[in-house]
């Protein structure tokens, strides 16, 4: 492709330590504009969800001594999209001014003459530190703190080099010592740190994969941090934290005392609703995989959607039993030049309160929610107050008709489509190599029909882990009956049949087992 009269632009954005919460407010405005992703292995893969659907992803992962892209590909492949006029974002792990070679990136572009911006991002040694609860500075401590590599091995660089690490100063330094990258090089640094006069004593800690469910903390001192690092399998990507402020940890503490800390959870409900579910999980310490069953879509013939918009002055009650029926139904009331208005004096019922949630995101209150979240509970109520109305039911276009048939006989019942229910054509690949291998703690499910179709889309293998090797939590007993139909043991269910319910489920039965 011959390059554009203007060029595009390149976003040198920090993803931060591992939590994608901990992602700039400017780096995710980036990201939803990006025609172009590349990406590195540190940074979080829940973070190339917020780029658009259509933008390619290009990985550029280092680590661990091997690499997909050299950093000479990797600025070739930044320079090439840039200069065919695309918005492109350069994802790195932590910022990509700290030991992320954003420098050098930066400098190739303004070079070619590609405009580019530099977006900070929430660098390892102060985000996983603070996560693992090792301040890096404190009243009487510490009151400065040096970031060092730990990729230039003592006794290998060139002595005459201006970023030759001076192992004498360091060891004098007042101050707390965090070393990126330094796990093969540990009983090297901690040698040379101690020959050139630093106390053996001197607290120490390694934290593996910080800001992340998979956060590992090993403390010891300075004499025996490589043996015990060892001795625990400590993996890259992890930092060495030398001074006293690691005696705080005992004290601070608080990331893996999250309610799901370490839990690995996959999420199957349709891509929009799982992504928001993804965020609380994620905020209670666990690490999510999203691998949506079905998805969420306009209904293909709207005419009687809209027939039934046009006629709403007719009904008494209006009817929700989820909160994308809330969405789709006001969305395309909208679209036809309506407003709230439209709803005159219906009344309406929502099936439960996540549902009377929705509607109430766009002012309205609903008038009926039953004391159970189920249709059958809806049913009861309505027939006590809807008696001889004329109720219209907006849904999906599949599922339970237990509101028309329970209501039939009561009232004029009118049922209408507002969404319909696709199913997904597969699951990511990853997440079904996960679920085959067993190194997923729990599966939701938040219908029958999540369940039907997450049974379809899995290998045998993978059905055989699911229920036993691999938890179940369910939203509702009849989810659970869907489970157990199809052979499969459910762990947890919901009491409150919401999703909140099912998260509390599933927390009760993860603190029950650690009891």
């Amino acid at each position: 492709m011959a390059p554009q009269d203007r060029p595009g632009i390149v976003h040198l954005v920090g993803a931060g330590p591992g939590d994608p919460g901990l992602l700039t407010r400017r780096g995710a405005e980036v990201l939803a504009r990006a025609d172009v992703v590349v990406h590195d292995h540190l940074a979080n893969p829940r973070l190339l969800d917020l780029a658009p659907p259509g933008a390619l992803r290009v990985r550029a992962g280092k680590w661990s001594g091997r690499c997909q892209l050299t950093q000479d590909q990797i600025n070739a492949t930044l320079a090439e999209h840039a200069l065919a006029g695309r918005a492109v974002v350069r994802l790195k792990g932590g910022d990509p001014m700290v030991f992320g070679r954003g420098g050098e990136e930066a400098e190739h572009l303004r070079a070619l003459g590609i405009p580019f911006e530099i977006v900070p991002g929430v660098t390892a040694g102060v985000g996983a530190t603070a996560y693992a609860g090792i301040p890096v500075t404190g009243r009487g401590v510490a009151s400065a703190v040096a970031f060092v590599t730990g990729h230039q091995a003592p006794g290998l660089a060139d002595p005459t080099s201006p970023a030759r690490i001076d192992w004498d100063a360091l060891a004098r330094f007042p101050g707390t010592l965090v070393f990126y990258m330094g796990v093969a090089h540990l009983v090297h640094i901690a040698r040379s740190l101690m020959a050139e006069g630093k106390p053996a004593d001197t607290p120490a800690a390694v934290i593996e994969s910080g800001a992340t469910p998979s956060q590992r903390v090993v403390e010891a001192t300075l004499g025996s941090i490589a043996d015990r690092a060892r001795e625990a399998h400590v993996r890259p990507p992890a930092l060495l934290v030398v001074g006293r402020v690691v005696e705080q940890r005992e004290r601070l503490t608080w990331f893996e005392s999250r309610p799901l800390f370490g839990r690995r959870i996959v999420v199957t409900r349709p891509r929009e609703e799982a992504r928001r579910a993804a965020e609380g999980l994620e905020a209670m310490g666990a690490e999510v995989l999203i691998a949506p069953t079905v998805d969420v879509l306009p209904v293909a013939d709207a005419a009687p959607l809209d027939s039934a918009i046009d006629r709403l002055d007719g009904y008494d009650w209006v009817v929700f039993t989820s909160t994308n029926g809330v969405r789709m139904f006001l969305d395309r009331l909208f679209a036809r030049g309506k407003d709230l208005r439209a709803l005159g004096r219906a009344k309406l019922a929502a099936i439960g309160s996540t549902t009377a949630e929705a509607l109430s995101r766009y002012h309205l209150r609903a008038d009926l929610v039953p004391p159970s979240f189920r249709s059958e509970s809806l049913a009861e109520e309505l027939a006590k107050v809807a008696a001889g109305s004329r109720i219209l039911l907006a849904r999906a276009d599949r599922g339970r008709t237990i509101l028309q048939d329970e209501l039939g006989g009561v009232a004029d019942v009118e049922q209408v489509a507002v969404y319909r229910n696709a199913d997904a054509e597969s699951i990511p690949a990853d997440v079904l190599a996960r679920i085959e291998f067993g190194s997923v703690d729990w599966i939701t499910l938040s219908s029958p029909a999540i369940a039907r179709r997450l049974h379809a889309l899995l290998s045998p293998e993978a059905r055989h882990r699911v229920g036993r090797d691999v938890k179940l939590a369910t939203i509702s007993p009849v989810t659970t009956t869907a489970a157990r139909e199809l052979d499969w043991d459910v762990a947890a269910e919901a009491t409150v049949y919401t999703w909140d319910g099912l998260v509390e489920a599933m927390v009760e039965a993860v603190r029950a087992a650690g009891r």
